[in-house]
């Protein structure tokens, strides 16, 4: 379980994400969040981890490329 600060963190990535490609699925995004946290949760700079997890988030994400054809 995420502790209170990573859950609002967490939140606020998958938001800005969706918010930046609104053509992918919620599920896909919020599962792409999910994962980077997972992998970043025991990251000892806690005050980066937003970013890192954004950047991994998107890392994870199919290009936008990809996400066009099928629209």
């Amino acid at each position: 379980m995420a502790e209170p600060e990573d859950a609002v963190a967490i939140r606020h990535v998958t938001e800005r994400l969706m918010k930046a490609h609104p053509q992918l699925d919620a599920g896909l995004v919020h599962s792409s969040v999910r994962t980077a946290y997972e992998e970043l949760r025991y990251a000892r700079v806690r005050t980066c981890l937003p970013v890192l997890m954004e950047r991994r988030a998107k890392d994870l994400l199919p290009p936008d490329e990809q996400t066009e054809r099928h629209n």
